[in-house]
């Protein structure tokens, strides 16, 4: 299996692309376990790349996010120590971290030597890592759905549904107290398909509720997006999105311009 992913990586040459297709060639080794131990009777998997993974979002993502919709049978370090086991019986030197302090839960997943493998480094102490996070009191509201995905490897899941994942989006972006330009591209992404994604507003005012001491409407979200559209850093919102891109050139279009007019839609 590590061979894979280093034949994978060397379908490229830039280094970036290389970096994002080892990453994500271990997240979908990663959700293939989680999926063989049973882990989606109990988890959702939300998130960036839950659009990348299901809906073929043309941009990589870095983190695994999970919402946890029923504790019993939650068994997270056993999780951790099958996909351990299973990636060094693939070839790979790998470690993992878990802290389960806080209400979301998150696991770190590094790999010593993969990236010196890969030709993206001569530092052997450089170590690639992907972080898994699982909100263990999660909104309620959402809406689910189980599926088949074949994406490296083929493996079933359970996931939030398409407005379910923009309202996670949403929450984010009005919520977020720093400009990422990750989550504007996803807006973007939800707005300009064929038919525009509304979000599930349910889910979304339940989201605001549990974070903000005087939550908002959830229905005003369009006016609240184009008042945090006044303060955006253009070029912020660009550095951090381009070295995820498919296609680089896709950062061109991450003008507040554009995002307000698939507003209105």
């Amino acid at each position: 299996m590590k061979d894979e992913a280093l034949g994978l990586a060397r379908t490229t040459q830039d280094p970036g692309t290389k970096l994002n297709l080892l990453r994500e060639y271990v997240q979908a080794f990663t959700l293939r376990s989680l999926s063989e131990s049973e882990a989606f009777n109990l988890l959702s998997f939300v998130g960036g790349t839950a659009l990348r993974f299901l809906f073929d979002l043309p941009r990589f993502s870095e983190d695994l996010d999970f919402s946890l919709e029923r504790r019993e049978g939650y068994e997270p370090t056993k999780w951790l120590k099958r996909i351990e086991r299973e990636m060094t019986l693939s070839g790979f030197n790998v470690d993992i971290r878990w802290d389960e302090d806080r209400v979301v839960h998150a696991a770190w997943i590094r790999f010593s030597g993969l990236m010196q493998d890969a030709n993206l480094t001569n530092d052997p102490r450089q170590k690639l890592s992907i972080k898994l996070e699982i909100d263990t009191r999660p909104p309620q509201g959402a809406g689910l759905v189980k599926r088949v995905i074949n994406r490296h490897m083929l493996f079933a899941l359970q996931h939030h549904d398409l407005p379910s994942l923009m309202a996670g989006k949403l929450h984010a972006l009005l919520t977020r107290p720093y400009t990422k330009g990750r989550d504007w591209y996803d807006l973007l992404w939800y707005r300009s398909r064929s038919a525009p994604v509304e979000p599930n507003l349910t889910l979304l005012d339940n989201a605001l509720k549990q974070t903000e001491e005087h939550p908002p409407d959830p229905s005003t979200w369009r006016e609240l997006l184009r008042e945090k559209m006044e303060s955006i850093d253009e070029k912020r919102l660009v550095d951090d999105v381009r070295p995820f891109l498919e296609r680089r050139q896709d950062a061109a279009l991450m003008t507040p311009a554009h995002l307000k007019s698939l507003l209105e839609m």
